[in-house]
């Protein structure tokens, strides 16, 4: 790597959690993306790319929380939908120590890619790890156990209130990839951790699978 013998270097993971001999076991497999830096908190010169690869569960794409939306009494069931998108939000924010901001953009100029939604928050963030778990199917944020890093570490359920912006309004608790991909095709989630210089970016899309 070209490192003068009298140089200090790191070796992180792309969550910034730097490889010692202790947890070297743990955090270094096959695949993982590994940064050499001068210190943990080193700003990146330029983007780096990662594929994650993992076999989704077929429902993913095919029911895509169907049998859940369908059975909604009958009502419209796109707004069901967006609430599992915006109860990441409520989350992610509920431990804000200012301004809660969460907003939905509906995108519908053709000059700058297809129709989207999007839902843009002041949340904690998520970090790489966090968002690779987030793009595994079937993994409830309040169950995710040993090696998997929940997108909703810390969060604890607010005590049952009419639905608002300090409870959780998810309905059929399906989840936000079920919810995407039965709004559209593909999802991005951008994400930039409270503590941390970086921005992930994730991208899953129907076309990829």
């Amino acid at each position: 790597f070209g490192i003068a013998t009298d140089e200090n270097f790191v070796i992180t993971t792309t969550s910034r959690k730097e490889i010692t001999e202790d947890n070297f076991t743990e955090l270094v497999q096959d695949g993982v993306t590994l940064y050499l830096l001068q210190s943990v908190d080193q700003m990146l010169l330029l983007a780096t790319k990662e594929r994650i690869d993992f076999l989704p569960h077929y429902d993913t794409l095919v029911k895509s929380g169907m049998y859940e939306y369908y059975a909604s009494e009958g009502q419209n069931p796109l707004p069901f939908a967006l609430a599992e998108l915006i109860d990441n939000s409520l989350s992610a924010t509920s431990r804000n120590t200012g301004i809660r901001s969460i907003q939905i953009k509906l995108l519908f100029d053709d000059s700058q890619g297809k129709p989207a939604v999007a839902v843009i928050d002041n949340g904690r963030g998520m970090t790489s790890k966090q968002l690779n778990n987030w793009a595994v199917y079937r993994l409830s944020k309040f169950t995710r156990q040993g090696d998997f890093e929940s997108d909703h570490s810390g969060y604890v359920r607010p005590l049952p209130v009419p639905r608002s912006l300090n409870s959780d309004i998810s309905y059929f608790g399906v989840g936000g990839k079920q919810a995407v991909f039965f709004v559209g095709q593909s999802a991005r989630m951008i994400s930039k951790p409270a503590n941390s210089h970086d921005v992930h970016e994730l991208v899953l899309s129907k076309e990829d699978f």
